[in-house]
């Protein structure tokens, strides 16, 4: 486990349960050897204490849903499957806890991650991003033609947005595009923040690659989006999700406790893009 998911490893080492990586893999009845790749990866904490940058307790209450990531992907390849789309499917997830004990990582800590670059414990609390980071790098080194993670990552989206406006970050257009029209229809909708390259300096450290987070207080989820996609080469179709993944109260068609905010947008989205890649491939054949 450490030697193939470092980062995620190091996360898990507090607890008396190690974590664990979670990889389903997948093809549907009309998809060839060539058919689209989707790859989904899920930011899994089962419980997150914030380890020494320790939450405050009332931070803590909800912390069982620090899984929603990892749960709303998961839905979403159970649907792809159901459906019996033509693609091809790989679905990663990160299981862990982040506690707190004599062998848990510690700020100012460098650890190694599954793509060879070393990173910085700037806050312990900033978990989830190095959960995805090996699970991102394993995933983009199959070359799948949508990358999409999903997670319940920093606190300033939803300062940003808000507990029912799920961030977007992508890299690329057309994916955006699709996302965003796709929400759009379906009442599910997302809104996009930038992948600002000028706040990309934020995360360097003087002992790493780069540090987990920044010293400013400012643009946290936009700082997290960069952290993970220093992890995405260049040419691979990303899209990152910063959820909420709760109701604090009931509504109706939404009752109190876990949402699987963005699940149907990209479900939509991923139809779609399905169909038009296969009726490309047919058309060229």
């Amino acid at each position: 486990m450490a030697e193939r998911y470092p980062a995620l490893a190091a996360v898990g080492a507090g607890s008396e349960r190690g974590a664990e990586a979670v990889l389903l893999t997948w093809q549907g009845s009309r998809a060839d050897a060539d058919a689209p790749l989707l790859s989904l990866c899920g930011k899994g904490v089962c419980f997150d204490t914030g380890g020494y940058d320790l939450k405050p307790g009332a931070a803590m209450l909800r912390m069982k849903k620090d899984m929603g990531g990892a749960a709303i992907l998961l839905g979403l390849a159970q649907a792809v499957m159901a459906l019996d789309l033509p693609l091809r499917l790989q679905l990663r997830i990160g299981c862990v806890e982040n506690s707190i004990s004599g062998h848990a990582m510690r700020p100012s800590d460098v650890l190694q991650t599954a793509a060879g670059l070393s990173v910085e414990v700037g806050n312990t609390d900033a978990e989830g991003r190095l959960v995805l980071c090996d699970l991102l790098a394993e995933a983009a080194s199959e070359t799948p033609d949508w990358l999409i993670d999903a997670a319940t990552l920093t606190g300033a989206a939803r300062v940003a947005l808000g507990p029912d406006l799920p961030a977007l970050f992508c890299n690329d257009e057309r994916l955006a595009q699709s996302i965003l029209v796709a929400g759009q229809l379906v009442n599910d909708p997302l809104w996009r923040l930038p992948l600002f390259d000028g706040y990309a300096a934020w995360l360097d450290s003087p002992v790493a690659d780069f540090n987990t987070v920044s010293a400013k207080p400012m643009a946290g989820a936009i700082v997290a989006a960069l952290f993970l996609q220093r992890f995405i080469p260049s040419g691979i179709a990303w899209a990152h999700v910063d959820v909420y993944a709760w109701n604090d109260s009931s509504r109706p068609g939404r009752p109190e406790g876990g949402e699987a905010q963005s699940l149907r947008a990209l479900l939509a989205t991923v139809e779609t893009l399905g169909a038009r890649a296969n009726r490309l491939q047919s058309r060229d054949d």
